[in-house]
């Protein structure tokens, strides 16, 4: 797979990203789009990840900026998990452990191919300080080894005014969950 954008898909995607980066902008307080545009356009993989997370549905903003190591946090910040991540089992071993009615895919390959991290659940908590994602779907969240040896892996939502953190077997997947991926440029 070709992993680059035309000229055309770039212009089109630091369009949409500074679009939503000026209507988002408590997000990402004190920060110049210029200097984020000028970075993302020095980091063609990175922009080519951001579009995977845009075709996808998860529209992605800057919602940090890491001033120790120089680097813009991408987030997806669709209301509801990304549409076209969703119905995904946890991983690769949780996949090929279904033996009827598999999913087409895994969580954690599908975020490895866009080139993303699914959130940890201290991220997923901080992203509900921006806004309130997740009150109709679920998102899966990184699963601590020790809970996916049992055969768990945990997810997130929104219900209550409240961030609830479950769990489930891995080889579960559901039309109302997903995942969220970050992205540091």
């Amino acid at each position: 797979m070709k992993k680059q954008l035309s000229i055309n898909q770039k212009t089109e995607l630091l369009l949409i990203l500074k679009t939503r980066f000026e209507k988002n902008s408590k997000r990402n307080p004190n920060l110049d789009w210029a200097k984020i545009q000028t970075k993302l356009e020095n980091h063609e993989l990175k922009l080519w990840s951001l579009n995977e997370m845009e075709i996808t549905g998860g529209e992605p903003d800057l919602i940090a900026f890491d001033e120790h190591t120089d680097e813009y946090v991408f987030c997806d910040c669709a209301i509801e998990s990304p549409k076209e991540r969703r119905s995904l089992c946890y991983d690769h071993k949780a996949l090929g452990a279904r033996k009827e009615n598999k999913p087409k895919n895994c969580v954690e390959d599908v975020a490895k191919e866009m080139g993303i991290e699914l959130l940890t659940e201290e991220q997923y908590q901080n992203l509900q300080k921006l806004g309130n994602f997740d009150n109709k779907t679920s998102s899966w969240v990184q699963t601590p080894e020790p809970i996916r040896k049992l055969g768990g892996a945990i997810f997130c939502d929104f219900r209550y005014g409240t961030v609830f953190t479950y769990h489930n077997g891995a080889e579960s997947y559901y039309a109302s969950r997903g995942f969220r991926g970050i992205l540091r440029v």
